[in-house]
This record gives C-alpha cells, structure tokens and sequence, in this order.
C-alpha cells in the first residue's frame, strides 16, 4: 500500500496506516502534520469534496501567548501573566490542565512549524485581547498565516476550500491589517487605488488561468500551508470520505469503517477533529442553552453536523455539557442566493465603525457595538425575551455606509441597488421611515439615534462604555477623531441590515485531557482515540477571551495529539523526545 499523491485518490478496504485524522482543518492538519514529521504514515480522511473545514473560512488567526514573533520582537511574559488573564475571564475554571498544556506547547508548536515546514507566519503583535481586564495585554499574544501563492499547491489546488463567498470580491481573500486598509482607501488615496488595481488585476489574470484565486490570504493561505507541508511529508489526502465510526479490538480504537463499508486500519489511533456540530439541529438543542433561540445561522461549512461527536460517542467518549456557551457566537445576517439559498454572512468588523449602531426590534441600543462578536450575541440573548425571534438591526446613515459597506452590502463604489432590490438592504430617507421599513417604533428609533449621536460627537458613550477599551479602539477607525469607534449617524439616506444568531463555530465537544486523549465517562483516556479543534471540548469552557481562541489550540492540541500517538509525549510515553518534540529546543 502506498501513500495517496493524486487529487482524486481513494483508500481502500484493508489499507494500513499508522494515525487515521478524521477532518481537514487546521487542527486535523496540525496532527497530520506533526504525526507524519515524527515517522508516522498518515492519512486524513475528509468527508467534503474540499479540504479545509471551517478554517478555510476564517480570518486565520491564532492566539498563542509567548509566541516566537511577539518574543523577537521584543514582548516578553512569564507565563503567569497570559494565565492571569484567563483567570479573569474564566474563574476556576483556568486551572483545567490543558491551559496549562497550552501555554507550554502552543509557542512551541508555532516555532516547529515555521522552522520545519512551509508555514510561514506574520504576527499580530498591536492586535489586543478582547477585554481590558487583569492580565491582558495590547499585542504580542496573536499570529497568522502569511499570505500564500496557491500555484504552490500544484494539482491540489482544486481540493482548497474556496474564501466564504460573501465575504470575499468574487473568490480574493483580502488580508486582515494593511491589505484590508487599502480596500477601505482605495478611492481615498492614490497607493491604496493602485494596491487594489494591481490584486484584482491578478486575480481576474487567476480566474483566467486557473479559475480560482490564487492569491491565498488568511484561514485560506493557512490551510494551503498546512497542505503543502502535509504533501511534503507524504500525508495521503482523501476527500468524498465519510466516516461511519471508529473500529474497536480489544478496549482499542485500531481503525476506521468508511459510509462505503470500507475499513482502514490505524496501529497509532484515530484523531477526531471534524469541526464540531454547528449544523445538526439535534446537537444543538442539547448542547446549546434555551436562550439562544429555536433558530440558528452558523457561518461554518454546512458539511460541520457534529461526526466527530457521533463518532466519539458511539465509542464510549464523553461530551463536555457545563461550559459557559456552547458556541462561538457571532452575529450574522442571510444572504439570498441565486439558488433560492441563503449564506450567513459574519459581522466581525463594520460594528465597530464610526456612524454605525444595533438596535433590537424595539428600536433601542442594547450593547457596545464594538466589543466582540461573542459578547455582542451574548448581550442579544440576554436582552431578547422571545427566543422564537431572536434579532436586531445594524443601522448605519449613509456616509458609514458608503465608507465600511453593511454585511453584505459593500461600501463604494459598489452600488447599492442590488442589495436594496434583493430586500437584504433596507433604506430609507429618514430614520423614521426606515423605521417603518424594519417594522420598528420610529419614535423609538429618532431617540436613539438623537441620544447616540449627541455624546458620539463628544467621543463618548456613556450608556454602553463603546471605544473605551483597547479592543475597541483598534477595531474602529484609526483616523477619526476624538474616538475611532464612535461617530454620529447624520447623512440620509440611512441604512439597515437584520441580525440573526449566529456562529463561527462550536464550544461544546468531546471530554479530553492534556494530551488530547479523549476520556469515556469515567474520565479515563480510550486507548487510540484523540481529538483537536472543534470537536474537543473548548478548552476556555466556553469563554471566548480573544481573537484566534479556536485555531491556536486547534493547532496546538493536533500537535500534541501527534506526539501523544507517536509514543513521545504523555504518561505512556515509550520514545525519546526527537529533535522538535514536546518542549525541546528547536
């Protein structure tokens, strides 16, 4: 048997491999990765007819405190100080081992892979924890994946996940920092224009030649890093891959039974890291709380229903149910496809700008519109007595609108029409009459505005404590003044998008210990199952205390699966470290 090096492979009945990974995410990669680095023979078994998962359709961003490029940079923590904060977010439950795992492993898994693969990192050293609480800090604690010729990736290109749709200009990512400031510049200032002319130029050239985007930025040029490193060691790539459930001999996860009846066998074990349950209904009602309503609009990968859970179920694992928040909460809206579909479009910036507000069906502010995604949905469940029809409104007068775009609808100079007539942009020429547009009270609406905008001009909200946080401010406008996160809505026509819960994944997963060994209900480890990312309970207990709290240790926690598989970490351990291996010096 050899390994996978075609597109269009398949396993077959029999085949043997030493760890199987369920999932293509950058956790699932991660392990693949590292297991295959170790000396493993690796296969990861994909069920989509692309790889990528969720992390594909993300910003890519990682939170590893203490990481090399904040150290080299010159921010330096002990590592009481990234744990101080947690404990400020998360009380007791900070003293869960995995925090400590991570804050060991997670710089150590960052400098393997850029020093012993083609991952290639940019750092997030301005970018701030979400809350100004004891222990965070402005910058030093964040990181992605540089930006990534896909030509690269050969063949393989055609088994990327393509950007979200909706986010994107037509399939170009645009990268999170400098890149996006000139999109937002372009008809502002001449360099910002000519940026922008020169990265659609290409990827109109791309379309033609390989027709996709090939300038790869963010979750996407994260996972075509990961590929390229996996196909370097030799990984065996499958997609159209179901998996039905994990073999069993002799109190032993040893394989993989395929939809088709196919089984593969495992000697090492099985990773489980197939991106949580955020589209089964079933899993949610169980794992979600009552208060964040009957209907929910994930702005994952539809393919996401909660296998890794069934998977690990069936096999005797426990699901971790006490967390603070079965999601990761994002506020999203629906866009119409031409299919009669609707994608789920994220709003994790345009809040935070100047000349824009969310209001909930009553017409009244009832959040700081720039602190987190999270904690926005957050505040929508809690202010939000019917649970059948959760939502709200981001209004924006019509300069914020033309400046930042609203959801879906982009700034200038797209036009507006094509939103308007699909009915995902409301309009009006006065906030009264869009008011009736939204079904709100237009009286309700004018005062919120008026009360909004007489303390916006000051730079100040005293009512929800907007732009006062680092987050905030960093999140706003850098060069409106006196505060980026605060401007009055002052130009008609003004604007409006309807908000509906959402997320960018899921918290609640599969019990684990530090070694990314998944525990039965006893809480003792099954013997050659593990599992990363989302199908691992969140090791934040549900709390989301910054950006990039999903895949730092998605990441980390595939990288110790890894070496918990290879014999070379964990109370089992039966090798020698190896040069790269867990807290050595690489």
């Amino acid at each position: 048997m050899t390994h996978a090096t075609m597109p269009d492979a398949a396993p077959q009945d029999g085949d043997s491999y030493d760890l199987i990974v369920v999932g293509s995410g950058a956790g699932g990669l991660s392990a693949a990765v590292t297991a295959a680095h170790l000396g493993l023979r690796v296969a990861v078994l994909e069920k989509e007819p692309v790889l990528g998962g969720t992390t594909a359709w993300s910003g890519g961003w990682l939170w590893i405190p203490r990481n090399p490029l904040a150290i080299e940079a010159g921010i330096e923590e002990p590592v009481e100080a990234p744990l101080r904060y947690l404990e400020s977010v998360m009380g007791n439950r900070a003293r869960d081992p995995r925090i400590d795992m991570f804050l060991k492993t997670g710089p150590e898994m960052v400098r393997f892979f850029r020093d012993r693969t083609a991952l290639e990192w940019i750092d997030g050293n301005a970018v701030p924890d979400f809350v100004d609480l004891p222990g965070s800090v402005g910058g030093g604690r964040s990181l992605c994946a540089a930006p990534y010729d896909g030509r690269g990736l050969g063949r393989w290109i055609t088994k990327l996940r393509p950007p979200l749709g909706v986010i994107s200009i037509g399939g170009l990512g645009i990268a999170a920092g400098a890149d996006l400031r000139h999109f937002f510049n372009a008809t502002r200032r001449v360099q910002s224009g000519l940026h922008v002319l020169s990265r659609l130029g290409k990827h109109a050239w791309d379309l033609v030649a390989h027709r996709r985007g090939m300038q790869l930025a963010n979750g996407n040029a994260l996972v075509a890093r990961l590929l390229r490193a996996a196909l370097d060691r030799d990984v065996a790539l499958f997609t159209d891959c179901p998996v039905r459930m994990v073999t069993i001999e002799r109190d032993r996860i040893t394989g993989v039974t395929l939809e088709t009846g196919a089984r593969l066998n495992a000697r090492a074990g099985v990773v489980l890291a197939a991106g949580g349950f955020p589209h089964d209904a079933a899993l949610q009602r169980h794992l979600f709380g009552p208060e964040t309503g009957t209907a929910h609009y994930s702005a994952a990968p539809s393919g996401n229903t909660g296998d890794g859970l069934k998977i690990g179920k069936a096999a005797g694992a426990s699901v971790e149910t006490d967390l603070a928040n079965g999601g990761a909460w994002a506020p999203v809206s629906r866009v119409p496809q031409g299919d009669g579909t609707m994608a789920h479009f994220p709003h994790l910036i345009e809040r935070a700008k100047p000349g824009i507000i969310a209001v909930t069906g009553r017409g009244e502010r009832f959040t700081n519109e720039a602190d987190s995604y999270h904690a926005f949905m957050r505040r929508l469940f809690d202010v939000s007595a019917d649970t059948s029809d959760i939502h709200c409104w981001l209004i924006a007068d019509h300069k914020a609108q033309r400046r930042w775009g609203l959801g879906w609808s982009r700034c200038f100079p797209f036009p507006l029409r094509p939103y308007q007539r699909k009915g995902y942009l409301k309009s009006a020429g006065s906030l009264a009459a869009l008011a009736t547009e939204c079904g709100l009270d237009a009286a309700t609406l004018e005062q919120t505005v008026s009360r909004f905008n007489a303390h916006a001009i000051q730079g100040k909200d005293p009512e929800f404590g907007r732009g006062e946080s680092r987050y905030n401010k960093v999140q706003g406008d850098p060069e409106h003044r006196p505060n980026p996160a605060l401007g009055p809505l002052t130009s008609a026509p003004f604007h409006a998008v309807r908000i509906v819960p959402g997320s960018l994944g899921t918290f609640a997963g599969l019990a684990t210990d530090e070694y990314a060994r998944v525990l039965d209900a006893s809480r003792a480890p099954i013997p050659g199952l593990f599992a990363a990312g989302n199908d691992m309970s969140s090791i934040f207990a549900g709390h989301y205390p910054s950006g990039g709290i999903t895949l730092g240790p998605a990441m980390t926690f595939g990288y110790i699966a890894a070496h918990t598989a290879a014999g070379r970490m964990g109370p089992d351990a039966t090798s020698p470290n190896i040069e790269g291996g867990p807290h050595a010096t690489v």
